[in-house]
Order: C-alpha cells, then sequence, then structure tokens
C-alpha cells in the first residue's frame, strides 16, 4: 500500500513530547506512525498507527522501518524522539549505567537514521529531526551522562546534515528546556549512590520535580517539531520554548565567567 501523503515516523509516541509531536503532524496532514517498547499499553490516537520499537536493538530498528515502507511506500520525516533521562553525580553511576543511556539516546538515533536514509535518498528528499535539548550545548551538573549524550547528538547531527544535504535529506535538531512531562519522574538514580552527593542530589532532584511541573506544555515542542518538518527552507537548529531561546541566546553573548555562575546559580551549587 502506498500513500500521497507525507509520512512521518515518530519515536517515543506513546507520551510527552512524542505523543503531542504524532498529533501535529497529523493535524499537519501526514500519515503518522508512532512507535512504542510496548504497543500492548498504548492509548490509540487519533490518525497515528502504532509499531513496536525499540530503538536499543538493531533488529527491532529494521524491522519496524521495513514494515513503514511496506506501508506506504516512503518516510519523508523521521522524529527520534525516543531517549532516556539520567539523574546523580558522576561519580554514582557506573560505566554500564551510562552506556545504556548512550545506547537509547545516542545509538538509538544512529540506528534509526542509517535505517531510514536509504529510502529517503531513493526519493530524493527526507527530515530527519532529532530531539536534543538545552543541555545538548549546556552543562547540566548531575545529569552529565544525559547531557553528554545531547552534546553528541548535536555534533552527530550536524555532522550528518552536511553529508545528505545534495541528496534532498536534512538532518535537524529541536531543542527543547523543561518540558511538562514524565521525564524527571521516569529518570533512573544513580546505580552506586554516595553519601558525599546526597544532599546536593537531593536538593537538585526538587529543583528537577519543580522545572518540569512548571515547564512547557509538549504541545510547544510540537509545534517546533512540525516546523522543522514543513518549513521550505528549515534551520539546523530550533529551539523550543522561551526558555530555550533565553538559553542559547545566553550561551552565544554571556562572558564565560558570568556564565559559568549563571549555572552554578540555576543549579544551587556553592562557591
Amino acid at each position: 500500500m502506498t500513500t500521497n501523503r507525507p509520512v512521518a515516523l515518530v519515536t517515543g509516541a506513546s507520551s510527552g513530547i512524542g505523543k503531542a509531536a504524532a498529533l501535529a503532524l497529523v493535524e499537519a496532514g501526514f500519515d503518522v506512525v508512532g512507535t512504542s517498547r510496548d504497543t500492548s499499553r498504548v492509548t490509540p490516537l487519533d490518525g497515528v498507527t502504532f509499531l513496536d520499537l525499540d530503538v536499543a536493538g538493531d533488529k527491532s530498528v529494521t524491522t519496524a522501518v521495513g514494515q513503514v515502507v511496506d506501508r506506504s511506500g516512503r518516510i519523508d520525516v523521521l522524529v527520534n524522539n525516543a531517549g532516556m533521562g539520567a539523574i546523580g553525580a558522576v561519580e554514582e553511576s557506573s560505566v554500564a549505567q551510562t552506556q545504556d543511556i548512550f545506547n537509547v539516546n545516542v545509538f538509538g538515533v544512529m540506528r534509526m537514521t542509517k535505517a531510514v536514509l536509504p529510502h529517503m535518498r531513493a526519493q530524493g528528499r527526507g527530515r530527519i529531526i532529532n530531539l536534543s535539548s538545552v543541555v545538548g550545548f549546556l552543562p547540566s551538573p548531575y545529569m552529565a551522562a544525559y547531557a553528554a549524550s545531547k552534546h553528541a547528538i548535536e555534533g552527530y547531527t550536524e555532522s550528518l546534515d552536511h553529508e545528505v544535504r545534495e541528496y534532498g535529506v536534512r538532518a535537524l535538531l529541536v531543542e527543547p528546556a523543561y518540558t511538562s512531562t514524565g521525564f524527571e519522574a521516569n529518570s533512573p538514580r544513580p546505580d552506586t549512590p554516595l553519601e558525599v552527593y546526597a544532599d546536593q542530589r537531593r536538593a537538585f532532584d526538587r529543583m528537577m520535580e519543580t522545572a518540569i511541573k512548571d515547564g512547557d506544555d509538549p504541545a510547544i515542542v510540537a509545534k517546533v517539531i512540525v516546523e522543522a518538518a514543513t518549513a521550505p527552507k528549515p534551520k539546523l537548529r530550533y529551539t523550543a520554548g522561551s526558555m530555550a531561546g533565553r538559553a542559547s541566546m545566553l550561551r552565544r553573548i554571556a562572558p564565560a565567567g558570568v556564565f559559568d555562575k549563571q549555572i552554578r546559580k540555576l543549579n544551587k551549587l556553592a562557591g
């Protein structure tokens, strides 16, 4: 079965930003395929077809992308939204725990990208939209592994965009700030917690809980994703929400000393 409508594939579409993005893309005229690790637990969304997908598995990725191509005959937009958080001091998290984060946040994006690129190149068009974060360009104490994964996605996406642009394909970044999702509650805690960091970690947990509760509605991020998917001349980077815009400007124009003090003040760090 083929379709004349553009087709968007959204990973991690069962909740949060992914769910909002899937619905917004439907509203924008896309046939949307959403993915979840367990579709039997997903609440159906109008206009969205769901497939099982674990971005951490090579076979799962290949199978899901193949199903979309067989069903629709095309993939016009890939939204790499699936990801996981992590909270805790660097010294408290094992290398194995950090590898799990990178396997989803970084290698999951790479698996999906490699799977869709041959189809996008063959059709001479396509957009790969990678969900980064303000911590893709800012430091984030007590979230170093997560920040590192998003920094990696920033470099990967910008490099990829130069490689594929001549084939009609663009690789783009969407950078939200705090968003009202289950991010903080669903982020794994360190597997080797240390008492020396306990007080600061708890303070960071409280700060994150408040920031996520008061964060942007996922629909704000979804609107930016649609813009990235449909703009005639897309930008490489799209900040999502007013806080993300201010953070990006601060990173660009603030003197290093001022910037450093602001990071420590925001995270309630001494010194």
